[in-house]
Formats: structure tokens, C-alpha cells, sequence
């Protein structure tokens, strides 16, 4: 299982769900899916966004809202949007990932999300769930507790949302086409963004960075979000500390410190107090990557700016940490814990139905066409994971035949020194496979890391559950109780892996009786 010093177990917590509030409400929003002519880094070009906007419109609701967001696609490209870490709770045509939950929206088409927020509160994003569209298409969800529930900790005198993302020169859908032509990594991006702005950087040090404007002496709640299509991000702050309170919308016993650390598609709400001189702190945002893997490098720059100083003074300046910095990742990792309070328990399965060993990786297989006549996949247990062209809850729902099998290996079917010296043979299998569970039975998963060409760190997104980081040649572990019929899609947050085939999907059987089981298809649920 490899060596201990990288073992990680992480534990989910299992929501316990409530009566909706009688004081629950409608949260209507509307997406125009658009092409907009957008400028960084000194040079323009048009992107796929929302609303005109990158990054798109914040989604504000509060625990057991219904949610209803009609996207109106006016762009040629096809496109679905994924609710990040919202539990679909028999909702799961809402999901959005293209061919697992849903074919895509075409152009000209429209499709109404709905679903209802149930035991969850903070903070999670949405974002395109096909092809490469979530460069651009993205945005911030806050969940706000019930009217009248407080905080568990000390109310804020404000709040700020914070959108991490990275940004290309290139049109991305080109960079992702010529990778799959070519059989070869693709380009990595060119900058890093808070909100949308890398600030200065070399070439172009007239960028203009996020501010974030605060007064002396107030609270603010931080509502961080890695919305990054493949780098793992530390965020500091000039002279300040941060006490994260939750993540992932779960809240956490509070614990103090100086670097955030966010893989892909993870959360984290932090306290700041601005206790320090009045000035102007630098706002750092950096990659991490503790192995060989090329990985865009460039630091994105904002300022945090007391009420009173000058937007051109001159700033508190920070380090960022090395960018393999394993010991900073590890230390906030270790820092999360689950509040596992009365009114917010961690209620960990403690017996197991099925246990399952996941490893993860990459391989090469054999590509005719390629540049060296073999391309880089990506493989859970040996299966480079292949999307069908009619979605997997349609095929599960209706009972189609022919578009996927149930036979995902709970196990790698050849087992070997996972962290060691690789086997000979790097070649996967494809396939449509998934992995059938039956209603409320409970499930550990054990992600292995390997050292399959180059060990790399994994955020790893089971769909309607969240992100975990499963370490470079380590392990993470999970725990949860299949309690939500439909099908659900795991995959590794970083977009490379996750186009190389690093995926799969849980079907969950239905229950008893309508309660227990998947709601019918929407009537304008989008056909292939």
C-alpha cells in the first residue's frame, strides 16, 4: 500500500438529512451559455462563458432551497453544467456530466437544473462537465445555513468569494485537440487567475489583480474555491493567517494557518481578521506538484487592501511555497477535521458491504495515428474508462442494452508493488464499465497512488459525495452509504486525466417504494 509517511485516510461524512424548512424558498437563475471577447495577459480572445462572464455568476442559496437554473446554450459547442459536490438527492438528472448523467446541451437548446440543497451548507462551484469548457465556464455556489441557524462559529463582519482558475493564451478546445491527435500531454496553461485576474506577470506586467478591500479590526469570511482545470493551488496572504472553519460544504473544527492548499474542485471557508497594520498585503496564488510533471508555474498576484490606502502603494510582499512542497500539503490535510458536533455528526459507516481497492494511474497504449505510435492514458484498475455516446442514467433508467457493463474490477487484476517498480506491460484496457451497488449498502473505497510512469497526485471527485487528494505513491481511503439511487460518476479533478480515461461510475440500485428511488426524467432532458 505504500510507505506510511503517505498514507492518508479520509473519512466522509455522511449527511443526515432533515425536513426542509417551512421558510425554504425558490432560487430562480438563468444561463446564457455566450461567446465573449475576453483580454489577459496582454492579448484577446473569445471564450465560452456565462453570462459573459469568467468567472460566471455566484449561486446563492440557502440550506433546503430548491434551486432551478434554466441554461440557454447560444454558443456551436455542446455543453452541461456540473453543481459541484450538491447533493443530488434523487435528482441525479441535474448532475450534469455529459453522457453519464445526461447528454450534452446543444446549440440553440435550453434545459431547467432543478434540484433541492439538503444538509449542506458553505461553499461548492459549478462548472461546464464536458470537454475542456470549465477553463471559462465556472462560478462560486454558497450555501447559507437555514434563516434563524447561526454559524458554529463567530459571525463574520463580511464575506468574500474567491475563485482560483487558470488561463490560456490558446483557444483550450484546441490545446485538447491537437493533445488527442497527437497522443501527447497537453500544453499546460499560460497563468493563474483570483477571480478571473492573474495580475502582473512577466510579459505583461500591466495585469491587473483582484482586490480585496477590507477594514481594520473586521472578520471576513474567505469562501475559497479551486475552480482550476489541473493544477493544485496554495493560496497565502501577506501577513495574515487563516482559521478554516469548513470544507467541501461540511463545516471543520477550526485550526489556524498561513497557506491554503486546494486541489481542483475543492472548497474552503477561512476567517480572516484584518489585525494588521493598514496597508497593502499580496495576495499569492501558486501551483504544487511534487514529481516530474510539467505544470504551469507562474504565480497569479492580487492585493489585499485596508480601506484608506492608496490602490498604488506599495505592497507586503509573501513567499509562496516550493512547488513540491509535500510537507505544506500534508500539514493541511492533516488540519481537517470533521466538527462531529450534535447538530453536525460525522456519521461514518462502521461496517462495510463492499470493499473496494482502487489503483490509480497512467499508462500507454498503442495509437497507430499518434506522433510515437502510442498515446498516454489514464486507468482505474487497468480500465481507461471510455464515455458512451447515450448517457449512463438513461441506459441504467430505461434498461438499454449495449451501452455499458457491470463488471468494474473491485480490485486490480493483476496486483503488483503499487509504489514500486512499475510492471513491464503499461498497457489498459477500455471499456464502459461500471460498478453496481444496491440501495443503502455501504462502501469503502481505498485509492491506491502508483508509480505508473510518473507518481502524481490525484484529486479524485465522486460525484454527489466531493474531492479528496489522494497523495504522490499514497493512499486515501473513503467511506459512504449508497443511500442515493441513480448513477454516479468518480474521476480524477484534474482534466487531462480525466479526458486520458482516470474514471468510472457507481449505478446505486433504487429502494423500496417512490422514497427511495430516482425521480423520472425531466420532460426536456436533452437527447444525443
Amino acid at each position: 500500500m505504500g510507505d506510511s509517511r503517505f498514507r492518508s485516510m479520509l473519512l466522509l461524512v455522511i449527511v443526515v438529512l432533515v425536513p426542509a424548512s417551512v421558510h425554504s424558498a425558490v432560487r430562480k437563475y438563468t444561463f446564457n451559455v455566450v461567446s465573449t471577447n475576453t483580454t489577459r495577459l496582454c492579448s484577446s480572445k473569445s471564450v465560452v462563458s456565462i453570462n459573459g462572464k469568467v468567472p460566471g455568476p455566484t449561486l446563492y442559496a440557502r440550506e433546503g432551497d430548491n434551486v432551478l437554473v434554466r441554461v440557454h446554450n447560444h454558443v456551436p459547442n455542446n455543453i452541461t453544467i456540473h453543481w459541484h459536490g450538491v447533493r443530488q438527492l434523487r435528482t441525479g438528472w441535474s448532475d450534469g456530466p455529459a453522457y453519464v448523467t445526461q447528454c450534452p446541451i446543444q446549440s440553440g437548446q435550453s434545459f431547467l437544473y432543478n434540484f433541492t440543497l439538503t444538509g449542506q451548507r458553505g461553499t461548492l462551484l459549478w462548472h461546464a462537465h464536458i470537454s475542456w469548457l470549465r477553463a471559462t465556464v465556472y462560478g462560486a455556489i454558497v450555501i447559507l445555513p437555514k434563516k434563524g441557524v447561526p454559524y458554529p462559529f463567530p459571525k463574520p463582519d463580511g464575506e468574500k468569494v474567491i475563485v482560483l482558475g487558470e488561463w490560456w493564451r490558446a483557444d483550450v478546445e484546441s490545446v485538447v485537440k491537437q493533445a488527442t491527435m497527437t497522443g501527447l500531454p497537453p500544453n499546460i496553461s499560460d497563468s493563474h487567475t483570483i477571480n478571473g485576474h492573474p495580475g502582473p506577470v512577466a510579459g505583461c506586467p500591466s495585469s491587473a489583480g483582484y482586490s480585496l478591500q477590507v477594514a481594520s479590526g473586521k472578520t471576513y469570511l474567505l469562501r475559497i474555491v479551486n475552480a482550476a482545470v489541473n493544477d493544485e493551488l496554495f493560496l497565502k496572504i501577506a501577513g495574515h493567517k487563516l482559521t478554516v472553519v469548513e470544507t467541501d460544504a461540511a463545516y471543520t473544527k477550526p485550526f489556524t494557518t498561513d497557506t491554503i492548499f486546494l486541489g481542483p474542485g475543492q472548497t474552503t471557508n477561512a476567517l480572516l481578521t484584518a489585525d494588521q497594520t493598514a496597508g497593502k498585503y499580496t495576495i499569492a496564488v501558486s501551483p504544487f506538484m511534487d514529481t516530474v510533471v510539467p505544470v504551469d508555474n507562474v504565480t497569479a498576484v492580487g492585493f489585499l487592501r485596508y480601506k484608506g490606502i492608496q490602490p498604488f502603494s506599495p505592497p507586503h510582499l509573501t513567499a509562496t511555497p516550493p512547488i513540491n512542497a509535500t510537507a505544506v500539503t500534508a500539514a493541511f490535510a492533516s488540519g481537517l477535521r470533521s466538527l462531529n458536533s450534535p447538530n453536525y455528526p460525522a456519521a461514518v459507516p462502521q461496517t462495510v458491504d463492499h470493499s473496494l481497492l482502487f489503483a490509480i494511474g497512467v499508462g500507454v497504449n498503442p495509437c497507430p495515428t499518434c506522433v510515437n505510435g502510442t498515446k498516454t492514458v489514464a486507468d482505474i484498475n487497468n480500465v481507461s474508462f471510455v464515455l458512451p455516446t447515450v448517457a449512463l442514467l438513461q441506459a441504467h433508467y430505461f434498461k438499454l442494452q449495449g451501452i455499458f457493463t457491470d463488471d468494474f474490477p473491485a480490485n486490480p487484476p493483476s496486483p503488483y508493488n503499487y509504489t514500486g517498480n512499475p510492471p513491464a506491460n503499461l498497457q489498459t484496457t477500455n471499456g464502459t464499465k461500471v460498478y453496481r451497488l444496491g440501495f443503502n449498502e455501504t462502501v469503502e473505497v481505498v485509492l491506491q497512488g502508483t508509480s505508473l510512469i510518473a507518481p502524481e497526485s490525484h484529486p479524485i471527485h465522486l460525484h454527489e459525495r466531493n474531492t479528496m487528494s489522494v497523495p504522490t505513491a499514497g493512499w486515501t481511503a473513503i467511506r459512504f452509504r449508497a443511500d442515493n439511487p441513480g448513477v454516479w460518476f468518480l474521476h480524477c479533478h484534474l482534466e487531462v486525466h480525466t479526458t486520458w480515461g482516470l474514471k468510472m461510475a457507481f449505478v446505486v440500485e433504487n429502494g423500496k417504494g417512490p422514497n427511495e428511488s430516482i425521480l423520472p426524467p425531466p420532460p426536456d432532458l436533452p437527447q444525443c
